[in-house]
């Protein structure tokens, strides 16, 4: 079911709007009625062009003066361009005031303004007066909601019109966006089946399914609903690359790859793409061949924090520390403020044993970022390693209180207590450190060799 307000730019559209343009370039004479005249507005207007919008008004309104249709277009251009209160006085002064275009507009206005009691005493007006095609007038009013971020009142709306029509594949769609936008995920799930009920070969609706699991993180069923997608349409790019950030996620690499060198061949963003094979080749360890993809994105586009970045670790994982450390400075460069680039700067200052500079790339990249529990462990090893004990303590403590699962926490918090003297403090962590790993007290003895003068340890 067309809506009501719906001006598509099809064939004939498209022959009115060649034929105008020729027109204005002198290459053609003629004569353009004012449903003509309001297809061109309509075909500028969604195109973000309001200045030609203004032209074919006034080109229009000297062919047809005072024509009511016209100077609604005119009212709706300036509603377009933020300029509600002239819109309002021509809607107002308009002789044909219970034409359904006209009111519609009203309350877009009044909407705009937070004059929502005004708006819906028109809504009424609007909803009691027609008899026909309900479902359609329930969406025309929920878009001018959804326009202004008003979810909740669009959702009341849709919700009424598919009482009306449980069959209008445009309304199913808002209703299963307002969902979204109240993380409602199981009802859009549930409305984006039942577009499908309607018609099985709405890619639209088989990719929107797609994007929820994916966002639900059930990968498996994202990629079925992807891999429905491009059954209906192959060529469809965005569904391409999110199947393969599917494959990705699902430690697919080699069908990840498969599916963005497909991208690949449908976009101008190589680079991107090329960055995106170039990851799946790092968490294969297949360094030089992810070293390779990232370098070619490089290539394509040279300030590219991702490309320096992928690098630089693919260099600190072969242990090349001295290449390493260039593109990660070269990162830095570009994004100061990258806490994990700190982080991996950090790893390769403890490759070429420059503790001092390791620790102060990770303090920097705390600054940045402070929640990171390996990071704050790693600083409070250094500090442990040069007997700045107190340091140690309190990073271990906040790493800790940050994620209480870190791999011998409580060992190290224990060693920390000891060798700042309170082995009263450390005593609980021990004995929990050696509950959770038998190797524990052997691990404490090589920390802690003199703690077999005073701590007996089972």
């Amino acid at each position: 079911m067309n809506r009501k307000l719906t001006f598509s730019v099809d064939d004939e559209s498209s022959d009115i709007i060649k034929r105008y343009e020729q027109f204005l370039s002198g290459k053609a004479t003629g004569y353009f009625d004012v449903d003509e005249l309001e297809s061109i507005v309509e075909y500028y207007l969604q195109h973000g062009r309001t200045k030609d919008c203004t032209k074919v008004l006034e080109f229009g309104l000297k062919l047809h003066p005072n024509n009511n249709a016209l100077k609604t277009k005119r009212a709706k251009i300036y509603l377009a361009t933020g300029d509600d209160k002239k819109a309002f006085r021509i809607l107002n002064k308009l002789t044909e005031t219970n034409d359904y275009e006209v009111i519609i507009l009203k309350i877009e206005v009044l909407v705009k303004q937070d004059r929502f009691d005004e708006a819906h005493l028109l809504c009424k007006k609007i909803i009691e007066e027609e008899t026909v095609e309900l479902d359609s007038v329930y969406l025309d009013i929920a878009f001018i909601y959804l326009g202004q971020g008003l979810f909740n009142m669009a959702l009341k709306l849709l919700e009424r019109g598919d009482v009306e029509n449980n069959r209008n594949i445009d309304l199913l769609f808002e209703l299963a966006f307002c969902y979204e936008q109240n993380d409602d995920y199981e009802k859009a799930i549930q409305t984006y089946n039942r577009i499908i009920d309607i018609d099985s070969y709405t890619d639209e609706a088989w990719f929107n399914l797609g994007q929820i699991y994916f966002a639900l993180q059930d990968f498996p069923k994202a990629l079925e609903a992807y891999e429905f997608a491009l059954t209906i349409d192959e060529n469809d790019s965005l569904t391409c690359l999110q199947k393969g950030h599917v494959h990705f996620q699902l430690d697919q690499f080699e069908l990840a790859i498969e599916s963005y060198l497909d991208y690949k061949k449908m976009t101008s963003n190589i680079w991107e793409t090329e960055i995106f094979i170039a990851e799946c080749y790092e968490r294969m360890e297949r360094y030089e061949e992810s070293i390779l993809y990232y370098q070619q994105s490089l290539d394509s586009h040279p300030n590219n924090f991702d490309a320096f970045t992928g690098i630089g670790i693919c260099l600190l994982e072969q242990e090349k520390f001295g290449e390493s450390k260039i593109y990660i400075e070269r990162a830095l460069e570009i994004d100061k403020d990258a806490s994990d680039a700190w982080v991996y700067l950090a790893e390769v200052f403890i490759g070429l044993e420059e503790t001092e500079n390791a620790l102060e790339a990770y303090l920097k990249s705390v600054s940045i970022e402070y929640a990171q529990p390996d990071t704050l462990m790693a600083i409070a090893n250094i500090y442990l390693e040069d007997g700045v004990y107190n340091s140690a303590l309190r990073y271990y403590l906040e790493a800790q209180s940050l994620d209480n699962t870190l791999e011998h926490i409580d060992l190290f918090i224990g060693v920390a207590h000891f060798k700042n003297e309170n082995i009263l403090d450390a005593i609980p962590y021990l004995h929990k450190a050696v509950i959770e790993n038998e190797h524990a007290a052997e691990m404490f003895l090589e920390l802690c060799p003199e703690a077999i003068e005073t701590l007996f340890v089972k």
